[in-house]
């Protein structure tokens, strides 16, 4: 099939992210399949530093997410990477996470480098009301292995707050010349797990990972999880949702860094059965949310 035709089936079928069953409905409401409520585990708002995304208007990333049928999203900031003010970053984001009616849920910015960084955990908690943070060690300066994070971890399982580490942003031939950023090295953290057996990570941007040796060990916690946003190779995502452990790997689509259509085309030809997409798009990541 060749990759125009192969896209316009992808979106004309609307395919994995609209409805589980393609067959007409039931005569009667009570025997009709529930409708899909798909999540989207990794969005962010407002600018990317370095240019201007299509989908960089909250607006346009709503209406993004009704054309392919997402009910929600959870939703970082792009602000929370270079700002040092976290505080202000976490308050426009639940404001303008607010403002979705619920489409959005906001995941707010910590960064344990900074002065005063267990209240930003606290009031994304008390204040805003967040499920859970959103952390970017690399551009802010601490590793896996640092105390920090690891008082952090800690801090954040006492709240119940489930823990988004962005493992990359961008491929790297595409980083700023003055910023050249190596990905997050994720090999603490089956240790850190370990010893907080109650915390929750979601690695997001983790499809290397998964390919690699280290995830296997990282699969063999149970408190963490993975979504498909660098899941590159055709099949990997139902080659990945087959042997991880079940409900340890979610939709997340990197919007608007990356383009919408990119998550959707690896569903399609993943040739995944309505119980797997069910599971991938809806009943995972709200397991993981509520566990």
């Amino acid at each position: 099939m060749q990759r125009r035709d192969f896209l316009k089936a992808t979106l004309a079928t609307g395919a994995a992210l609209q409805t589980v069953a393609a067959a007409p409905a039931p005569a009667t409401p009570a025997s009709a399949a529930p409708r899909l409520q798909a999540v989207d585990t990794n969005v962010s708002l407002f600018h990317w530093p370095f240019r201007r995304l299509p989908l960089d208007q909250t607006a346009a990333l709503l209406a993004k997410m009704s054309e392919h049928g997402v009910a929600q999203a959870w939703a970082g900031s792009f602000e929370g990477i270079l700002h040092r003010d976290l505080a202000g970053v976490n308050q426009r984001l639940a404001d303008e996470c607010r403002a979705s009616g619920g489409r959005l849920l906001a995941f707010g910015s910590v960064n344990p480098a900074l002065p005063g960084w267990e209240d930003d955990v606290r009031r994304c908690h008390e204040t805003h009301r967040m499920p859970g943070i959103r952390l970017h060690p690399n551009y802010h300066g601490y590793t896996l292995a640092d105390p920090l994070f690891k008082r952090l971890l800690a801090l954040a399982t006492e709240r119940g707050l489930l823990v988004q580490i962005a493992v990359q942003l961008e491929d790297f031939r595409t980083h700023h010349p003055l910023l050249q950023v190596a990905d997050v090295d994720a090999t603490p953290l089956p240790e850190l797990m370990a010893a907080n057996p109650k915390a929750r990570v979601l690695l997001l941007n983790s499809g290397k990972v998964l390919e690699s040796a280290l995830g296997a060990k990282l699969a063999a916690s149970p408190g963490i999880a993975f979504d498909i946003a660098r899941v590159e190779a055709a099949g990997s995502v139902g080659r990945h949702l087959r042997r991880l452990p079940p409900g340890r790997l979610v939709v997340g689509t990197h919007a608007p860094l990356f383009i919408y259509e990119a998550a959707v085309i690896k569903l399609y030809e993943s040739t995944l059965t309505e119980a797997e997409t069910r599971a991938l798009l809806e009943e995972n990541p709200r397991r993981l949310l509520h566990a």
